[in-house]
C-alpha cells in the first residue's frame, strides 16, 4: 500500500488495501447517537408547507417524505421526533433538505413497511430499496429499456485504503449468495458476476455467481475498468456502465437486500472503513445518519484546526467541512489526515509538465482540458477536449506538481454541464 503523498513525478503504482485471508475481523459497533440526520436529493422552497413536520413522531424503518407524492425518501434509521428541516448545501454547490431526528431511548419498529419485503419484485424494490446500506441503484438495475444482461457485484472497494465491500465479502458470503438470488428474481439479468481481489476467491465462489479476479491495484477497480478487462466492453465518452449492458451493485447492498427480505425490516447500520492519521484502518458499523464526530469519539481519534476529513478514499472521497456531517448509505470511508499531510492546492496555472498525460486512463488531454475548465468553457471542454471520457479516478491530481485540482475542476465541468443541457431540454 502506497503511502505517498498526493504528489508524484514518476508513474504511479498504486496498490490497493487488501484483507488478510486468515483471522476474524473485528467490527466496533456504534452507540446509538443522539440525533442522526438524513439528506432528500429532492428538496422544496423552505416556505412551503410539507406533510412532514418538526415535532412529528417517527418509527425505526419507517419511509420519510417531504410531500406525500415525492418521489424522493429516506429510511428513519431510529425511532425518535423530527428536530428540524432545512436545506443543505452538499458537494458543488448541490441543494439537499436535512431532516434531523432526535433519538428516543425506546425503539420501535415500523410496521407499515413490511409487506415491502415478504417478496421481493422490481416494484417494491423502486419504492422502497434505495435507502438500504451499499446505496444500491435499482433504478438503473432495473430500466428495462437498457436490458442488462450481467450484474456485476463488487466485492473488492473502489478506493485506495478502502475495504468496506472485502469485509462483507469475507464475512458474508451466505448472505451473499441469498441476496443474489433475490437480485436474479427482481432483476432478470442472466449473469451474475463478483468481482474480488486474489484473496477472497475462496469466498467469492461459495455465492454462486462466476467469480472475476480483480488485480488490486488502482485504478483496476473502478466500475468502467473493470467492465473493460472482465467484459471487453468500452463505456462510451458520457455514458454509463449500464448502457453497454452491465449494473453494478456493491456487495453491501446485495447483502442488504438479503436481511431486508429474510427479516422483513430494512437494515439500518452502515459499515464504515475508518483511516487514522497514521494510516491504519478499523471497521466500524453505525446507524446512517450517524454525526462522524459520533464515531471518531468512539475511537479516540482526535482533530484540530487545519486537520482533513474525508468521506471515502485518497484519490475520489469528498473532503467535508463539518464533524456533524452524517454516515449515509453510501458511506463507505472516513478518512481523517493530520494537516502535517494535507496537500494544499495552488492557484499555478499548467506549465505543460505531461504528468498527467502520461497517467490519465482515458487518454485524456488533461493539460488543455483543464485550461478550459479554469475558464468555466464547459460546452468546449465536451467538444474539444473529452470531458466526458473521464473516469474520475483523480490520478490526475496525483500526479499534478503544481498541486492544481484538476479532479475537482473536472467534476464541476461535468456537473455544470449536465446543469447546462438539462437547461436547454427544458426551454426547448
Amino acid at each position: 500500500m502506497t503511502r505517498k503523498p498526493f504528489l508524484g513525478l514518476g508513474r504511479p503504482r498504486l496498490g490497493c488495501l487488501v484483507l488478510a485471508t486468515e483471522g476474524q475481523e473485528a467490527i466496533q459497533e456504534i452507540p446509538l447517537p443522539n440525533r442522526v440526520t438524513f439528506f432528500l436529493e429532492h428538496h422544496h422552497d423552505s416556505d412551503e408547507e410539507f406533510d412532514l413536520k418538526v415535532g412529528d413522531e417517527v418509527r425505526t424503518g419507517q419511509k420519510l417524505k417531504l410531500m406525500q407524492d415525492d418521489k424522493g425518501y429516506a429510511i428513519s434509521s431510529v425511532t425518535g421526533t423530527i428536530a428540524g428541516i432545512s436545506q443543505y448545501k452538499g458537494y458543488l454547490g448541490k441543494t439537499y433538505t436535512a431532516i434531523a431526528i432526535n433519538t428516543a431511548e425506546e425503539e420501535h419498529w415500523d410496521e407499515e413497511s413490511k409487506e415491502a419485503w415478504e417478496k421481493p419484485n422490481a416494484e417494491s424494490a423502486l419504492e422502497f430499496l434505495d435507502f438500504l446500506p451499499g446505496d444500491p441503484d435499482f433504478a438503473s438495475l432495473l430500466d428495462s429499456e437498457r436490458s442488462l444482461d450481467t450484474i456485476i457485484i463488487k466485492g473488492i472497494d473502489s478506493d485506495l485504503l478502502v475495504t468496506t465491500n472485502q469485509l462483507i465479502v469475507k464475512t458474508e458470503f451466505e448472505n451473499l449468495k441469498a441476496g443474489i438470488e433475490y437480485l436474479k428474481e427482481i432483476t432478470g439479468a442472466g449473469k451474475f458476476l463478483i468481482a474480488v481481489p486474489p484473496e477472497l476467491t475462496s469466498q467469492a465462489e461459495t455465492t454462486g455467481a462466476e467469480v472475476k479476479v480483480i488485480e488490486p491495484t488502482y485504478p483496476n477497480t473502478l466500475p468502467k475498468v473493470i467492465t473493460e478487462r472482465v467484459l471487453g466492453r468500452v463505456v462510451p465518452a458520457g455514458k454509463r456502465c449500464e448502457e453497454v449492458g452491465a449494473g453494478f451493485i456493491s456487495a453491501e447492498a446485495v447483502v442488504s437486500l438479503a436481511k431486508a427480505i429474510t427479516h422483513h425490516q430494512v437494515p439500518v447500520n452502515k459499515i464504515v472503513t475508518v483511516i487514522d492519521k497514521n494510516h491504519k484502518s478499523v471497521h466500524v458499523m453505525a446507524r446512517i445518519g450517524t454525526p462522524v464526530e459520533d464515531i471518531l469519539g468512539v475511537l479516540g481519534i482526535e482533530t484540530q484546526h487545519g486537520d482533513g476529513l474525508v468521506l471515502g478514499g485518497p484519490m475520489t472521497g469528498r473532503a467535508i467541512y463539518s464533524e456533524d456531517t452524517p454516515v449515509m448509505p453510501d458511506t463507505d470511508a472516513i478518512m481523517v489526515q493530520d494537516r502535517s499531510q494535507v496537500v494544499m492546492n495552488s492557484n499555478s496555472h499548467c506549465f505543460n509538465c505531461g504528468e498527467c498525460v502520461r497517467d490519465c486512463p482515458a487518454k485524456i488531454p488533461i493539460n488543455m482540458l483543464v485550461r478550459v475548465l479554469e475558464n468555466g468553457l464547459y460546452e468546449e471542454a465536451v467538444k474539444e477536449y473529452d470531458l466526458l471520457s473521464c473516469i474520475e479516478c483523480g490520478l490526475c491530481s496525483y500526479v499534478c506538481p503544481a498541486r492544481i485540482p484538476v479532479f475537482h475542476y473536472i467534476m464541476l465541468g461535468k456537473y455544470e454541464f449536465d446543469r447546462i443541457e438539462r437547461m436547454e431540454e427544458s426551454n426547448a
